[in-house]
């Protein structure tokens, strides 16, 4: 599954909100609308999306 999905995923399960989100994870409030407009994400900064939804357990 896409990194982008499961952000989608944990924002609906959790109602988080998606500039929240971003600033938790990376410090970007923007990263949730510059996916939704197309963003790609590099390999490193993917990897701590990654790791924050894990840690919040995005898995579950």
């Amino acid at each position: 599954m896409s990194v982008h999905r499961e952000i989608e995923k944990f924002l609906r399960r959790t109602d988080m909100p998606a500039t929240k989100f971003g600033r938790l994870a990376i410090g970007d409030p923007g990263l949730v609308r510059d996916l939704r407009n197309g963003r790609e994400l590099r390999p490193r900064t993917e990897a701590r999306v990654e790791a924050f939804l894990a840690m919040q357990g995005a898995g579950r």
